[in-house]
């Protein structure tokens, strides 16, 4: 498993594995399978409802707590300076730990600058490793570099063949930010899978359409973070680091971009209200 050196110097691996979606009664043998199988990045959320179920994957797994790197993420409820350093220490709690090695900020909304003094103050006291934000467009992401204390290590967004925001990514490479990509297949919409680019590329490597797309980001500097409730997936998805895509097989997936999120718009008025409705109505959506 490749890593990547964030702009502290901590050592993050360009490839973990996300539970978005996964339900608190599965959630802890499909953290411990992909655990079994070599991941060793894990990424929850409060708002993912399944922290303590991850918690117990991490106690029982039998891997030291140093070789793993755990990320969550603070919800909007949670922003402002005291509520998410309540957060953080439940988020702790819930995970059974006593350090995070990344701290998130979820969604560019509420009192985030207290939030991330909070952030700033946990991670200068040693208790998070890294600290970032999730969903942060770039006048949002800039604004906050311009005004922070510490700069944000990590900005976790929606990336993958139909959303390829190439300036975005540019914009974080000239602040030292690391990018990381979440729901990089975009859950299979759009016909993700079936794009005839990505199985001739597939093909002709003699991979999946899911490695190839996995691949394309790691070898754009972008992390990783894939899920699956199925072992073999799960090995399937971390199999990505004995080829190579060449340089017409990235200018092919280049032509794929439809310069659109498949996702999550928080320019939309709509996006902004599904949002904050998640808080009154917690059922799991794309968060």
């Amino acid at each position: 498993m490749k890593t990547v050196k964030l702009s502290n110097g901590v050592e993050m691996p360009m490839e973990g594995f996300g539970v978005f979606q996964i339900p608190e009664e599965d959630c802890e043998q499909v953290v411990g399978d992909a655990i079994s199988v070599g991941y060793r990045l894990i990424d929850t959320a409060s708002s993912y409802q399944n922290e303590k179920a991850v918690g117990r994957a991490i106690a029982g797994c039998g891997v030291p707590r140093e070789e793993l790197f755990i990320t969550t993420k603070a919800y909007i409820q949670q922003m402002g300076y005291e509520n998410t350093k309540r957060a953080f220490q439940e988020s702790l709690d819930n995970l059974g730990l006593t350090y995070l090695d990344l701290y998130l900020i979820h969604m560019p909304f509420g009192d985030y600058y207290g939030s991330w003094r909070a952030l700033e103050e946990l991670y200068q006291e040693g208790r998070i490793r890294a600290i970032g934000v999730c969903n942060f467009l770039p006048d949002r992401l800039l604004d906050l570099c311009y005004n922070a204390k510490i700069q944000p290590q990590i900005n976790q967004i929606e990336r993958h063949p139909h959303y390829q925001r190439a300036e975005e990514l540019a914009l974080m490479g000239e602040l030292n930010v690391q990018p990381e990509a979440w729901a990089p297949f975009a859950e299979g919409l759009k016909g993700m899978f079936t794009e005839p680019v990505l199985q001739e590329i597939a093909q002709k490597h003699g991979r999946t359409p899911a490695q190839v797309i996995l691949r394309w980001n790691v070898q754009q500097g972008v992390i990783v973070i894939p899920k699956s409730v199925h072992k073999e997936r799960m090995e399937e998805n971390l199999s990505i680091w004995d080829f190579s895509l060449d340089p017409e097989d990235m200018a092919r997936i280049a032509a794929l971009d439809k310069g659109v999120p498949s996702m999550l718009d928080t320019r939309k008025v709509s996006e902004v209200k599904r949002v904050y409705d998640y808080l009154n109505n917690p059922v799991l959506t794309s968060l």
